[in-house]
Parts: structure tokens; sequence; C-alpha cells
């Protein structure tokens, strides 16, 4: 059922997935094809506000902070694993794999290389602030538009 605080969740998750790709961008080798990689990710943002969060708003202050992590832990998961079905996509058309368990094992490889090349601090402080001003944001507007 749409209603405030699933649309506040939405917007400020789409918000700092925005933030959080421009500032991995530079992170990435140099002549790296994003493509579609910030609107991938912005739409894992407002999926991810919407169904993890705007669910769980309304219970108060300190589940507010919970809630924002959640969904900013959920939102990094789902775009790590996405990014890395696109790449296992893109290297299995060139035939880099022997066999179809061994490219979906990739994606999780992929996942991990992904992860450890944007766990620096800027971004990492990013996410959690990020992650708590939304949860809170969000229980604002529970309380808000009951």
């Amino acid at each position: 059922m749409p209603n405030g605080a699933r649309l506040t969740a939405a917007i400020c998750m789409a918000i700092l997935a925005f933030v959080v790709s421009s500032q991995i961008m530079p992170l990435m080798p140099e002549g790296t094809d994003f493509g579609y990689f910030t609107h991938v990710n912005v739409a894992v943002g407002v999926i991810c506000g919407w169904k993890v969060m705007g669910k769980r708003a309304g219970r108060g202050f300190v589940p507010a902070i919970n809630n924002g992590i959640t969904g900013v832990v959920v939102m990094v998961f789902w775009g790590l694993f996405l990014q890395g079905i696109y790449e296992m996509f893109s290297l299995a058309m060139r035939n880099r794999y022997d066999g179809p368990f061994e490219a979906l094992s990739a994606i999780f490889l992929i996942g991990v290389d992904y992860a450890v090349d944007i766990a620096v601090p800027l971004v990492i402080v990013t996410l959690l602030v990020g992650g708590v001003l939304s949860g809170l944001a969000t229980e604002r507007a529970a309380r808000i538009w009951r």
C-alpha cells in the first residue's frame, strides 16, 4: 500500500544511490564504460527504499536508524549482485567460461571484487550517514502521514 513513508524512503535511497554511484566511478579503472551503472543503482535504491525501508517505518527512533542501515546493506548487496550479473554476461559473451556453473559462481566472485574496490572510507561513511538520515526521514514521514 503506497504511503508517505514508502515514498520518502524510495526518494532518500535513490538520492543516496546516485551520490554513492558518483563516488564509486573514480575508484574504477580508467576507461571503464559505466553505461547504465547509475540508473541501475538508483532503481535498486528506489526498490529497496520502497520494499525494505518503507514497510518497516513507524516503529520508533532506534528502529528507524536500524531500518536505514538495513536498507543500505540490502541496497549494496543487490547493487553488487546486479553489477556482477552484468559483468558476468559481458564476459560470457566473449566465451570466458567453460560452463554455466563457472559463470554462475563468477557472479559472486565479481561482486566480491567490486566490494573490495568500493570499500574506501568515503563510500562507507557516505553509506552509513545516508542510511541513518534516510531511516530518520522515513520515520518522520511515517509519523506525519499516518
